[in-house]
């Protein structure tokens, strides 16, 4: 199995600024291509290729205007290419929405490195095109074979992640079958009696995002005061400012990512040799306007990913309940179905054996014991 080793460097001023002409590089590539794409549809012509958009990549870079690409490695723009037709073919298939442009302030600042020319030496270095031999906190691996290396920023450090091979571990499970229902008012609540609770909701998230709300409101007000007609100038406390919401929008992230690995890990560590979780149209809950901001903090989505892949990791099976399985509606004792049960009630109380259980455990046995 592959898995994904991301590893923090630590690049001079010189090499940051190589880094970042490299970033502007596939960002660019990556919009030339979509444009180049929507153009020729208009114009009635197929899909253009990834090889038939790298040739014209390499007549491009032949004119004076964009002689600035060979500053950069040649695979930084050869690849970014080919990621924009993957999304369009991605999209072709309906598995997804159709690829926007990057912009310069949103998109995540990365790009490819060949994995071929990727060079790792024992004291803690790592050559990247272009760039040099590059300082990292931990030592890569050393004669494997690299896939997909990629060099991201994530507003405060920059990072190299590569794809290594490993063997699965052998590991002895038990015959249990665990069910998952997932929520707001929990993350998950599984059917041995573990609950992860809703990390939203600590002091420690509130604390954060209540800070960022005032940062937020203060620089705008800053924006105002600084207006010259209709334009805004960014002065410099407001871009110091902006610096302490990045950090803060990155904290925050980091926090809910790492609560989401503990959970899943937690959950795959008791060694199940079944996993049920029912099948979440994320897309269809978010349209709940009174309920989409929650859904969206959750990182659901992210939860079922790194679950998913844990447990292909250490050979449990992991199974997708259907989404028309009443696995809330339906008692654990008798297996009586209500036929409405509204999202207040958050007991769940039997009509027909009287029995009265947590809703979300409730849903979690019945999972447990789904076959498809």
């Amino acid at each position: 199995m592959i898995l994904a080793k991301k590893i923090r460097i630590k690049p001079t001023v010189e090499q940051q600024q190589q880094l970042w002409n490299s970033v502007g590089t596939a960002r660019f590539i990556y919009n030339w291509t979509l444009a180049r794409q929507e153009e020729n549809y208009k114009k009635g012509g197929k899909f253009i290729s990834d090889n038939e958009i790298r040739k014209e990549i390499t007549l491009m870079k032949k004119t004076e205007e964009y002689k600035w690409l060979y500053e950069v490695s040649n695979n930084v723009a050869k690849q970014a290419a080919k990621d924009a037709c993957n999304a369009y073919k991605r999209f072709f298939k309906s598995e997804s929405e159709k690829p926007r442009f990057k912009s310069r302030r949103k998109s995540k600042p990365s790009f490819y490195n060949d994995n071929m020319k990727l060079k790792v030496k024992e004291n803690k270095l790592v050559n990247i095109e272009k760039v040099g031999w590059v300082k990292t906190s931990e030592q890569l691996p050393i004669n494997v074979k690299y896939s997909n290396p990629r060099v991201s920023f994530d507003g405060k450090y920059w990072y190299i992640s590569v794809g290594v091979e490993i063997k699965n571990p052998i590991v002895e499970l038990t015959e249990e079958s665990i069910g998952i229902d997932v929520g707001i008012k929990d993350l998950a609540v599984c059917s041995n009696g573990m609950t992860f609770n809703n990390i939203n909701k600590t002091r420690l998230v509130k604390k954060l995002e209540k800070r960022l709300r005032r940062l937020q409101r203060k620089v705008s007000r800053k924006y105002e005061e600084n207006k010259e007609g209709r334009k805004f100038v960014k002065t410099s406390n407001i871009i110091k400012l902006e610096k302490q919401i990045r950090l803060l929008h990155r904290r925050l992230s980091n926090t809910k990512n790492n609560h989401l690995h503990q959970a899943t890990t937690k959950i795959v560590k008791t060694k199940p040799s079944r996993v049920v979780m029912e099948t979440l149209n994320i897309k269809g809950m978010m349209k709940n306007k009174h309920l989409s901001k929650a859904i969206a903090q959750q990182g659901l989505y992210e939860f079922k990913r790194q679950l998913r892949y844990k447990c292909e990791f250490y050979g449990i099976e992991f199974v997708e309940a259907d989404k028309w399985y009443p696995s809330s509606k339906t008692c654990s004792e008798c297996g009586h179905i209500k036929e409405k049960l509204s999202l207040s009630e958050r007991t769940y109380i039997c009509e027909d054996c009287e029995a009265v259980i947590d809703r979300d455990y409730n849903a979690s046995i019945n999972l447990s014991r789904y076959s498809a």
